[in-house]
């Protein structure tokens, strides 16, 4: 977990010391910090997600690098929604919901052909569906 973390920290301090531009595995993707609390802590967590603009909205998804269990950032949004992401240099507050049905499907297609890596993820995940969660401004 302390290597996870250490990494986490280094990807959002390049983050926010270029405007939301990051090099390495994420560089050309689009990349957001998401502002959780913590369910069972009550604590801040911080995890910078490629995301999916949707027309005012944005897209991020529970792949965990194809884990066969969900990221524990999906808990905390599933258990209060009421978050907030750092888009480039801008902070804003947004409600998450899990997108399902066709608009999921149609989410995580567009995703799969912009970011083969998700297909790879989608694979490993075994019986596991990758949640989409939908990041609705307030």
């Amino acid at each position: 977990m302390d290597d996870v973390n250490e990494w986490n920290k280094q990807i959002i301090e390049e983050f926010r010391a270029n405007a939301g531009k990051v090099g390495g595995p994420f560089e050309g993707m689009p990349l957001l910090i998401l502002h959780s609390t913590g369910r069972k802590s009550g604590v801040e967590r911080l995890n910078p997600l490629v995301y999916q603009p949707l027309d005012g909205s944005y897209a991020i998804f529970a792949s965990k690098a194809g884990a066969p269990s969900n990221p524990d950032w999906f808990y905390n949004v599933t258990a209060d929604a009421d978050v907030s992401i750092e888009v480039g240099a801008d902070t804003v507050p947004v409600r998450a919901r899990v997108a399902e049905g066709d608009e999921r499907s149609r989410i995580w297609e567009t995703q799969k052909s912009n970011a083969p890596q998700f297909a790879e993820y989608e694979q490993s995940a075994g019986d596991r569906e990758i949640p989409v969660v939908v990041l609705d401004p307030r």
